[in-house]
């Protein structure tokens, strides 16, 4: 396994919990936010465990909460924010240590649905400045609209994987053909 110019597969278990600390940002489906503390605080946390300085943290806060549309509600804690914004917040908190991978589990699905767009639209924008992301998602139209690569897994294993139009356009396992139907038939 490849992360950077690193093979993870051969790192002691010291440096693969290093590498999984410091160069991939997760982004839970229940947002993972300490109620106490504000937007901005949440954001910071990690750059505290970093050891990063203040100064230092305080543009790199600011700079991600403007890149998840938030910069107006730093100062506010997460029972004041929607869902949509307590999920980008969390997308800001994993993005603030410039992680060379990004991992979403099911983003949205905590959500109601008129806030799922806003966290929908957040992770466009970010892949289309070029992030590197794994998204665990059944929001299929988003998957097939943005994906580089889909992969369909089947009771926890790969069913098939390819670019989004060839599973889109001929897909070859059952379930994918099962799925793809019901959502072409809403």
């Amino acid at each position: 396994v490849l992360l950077g110019d690193d093979v993870l597969s051969e790192l002691s278990e010291a440096e693969l919990a290093a590498a999984r600390r410091d160069r991939i940002g997760y982004v839970f489906q229940n947002f993972g936010l300490i109620p106490v503390l504000s937007a901005a605080e949440n954001v910071e946390v990690p750059l505290r465990l970093r050891r990063m300085e203040r100064g230092q943290r305080d543009e790199r806060v600011a700079e991600v909460l403007e890149l998840v549309g938030l910069t107006r509600h730093a100062g506010q804690r997460p029972g004041e924010l929607s869902g949509g914004q307590q999920q980008r917040v969390g997308i800001a908190r994993a993005l603030a240590i410039q992680p060379d991978l990004m991992l979403f589990d099911e983003p949205t699905s905590a959500l109601d649905p008129e806030l799922v767009q806003d966290v929908l639209d957040t992770m466009r924008a970010l892949a289309e400045e070029g992030w590197t992301m794994v998204v665990v998602t059944h929001e299929i139209k988003f998957a097939l609209d943005v994906a580089d690569v889909v992969i369909v897994m089947d009771e926890g294993r790969i069913a098939e994987q390819g670019s989004p139009q060839q599973l889109f356009d001929n897909p070859q396992h059952a379930r994918t053909k099962a799925f793809l139907q019901r959502l072409r038939s809403h």
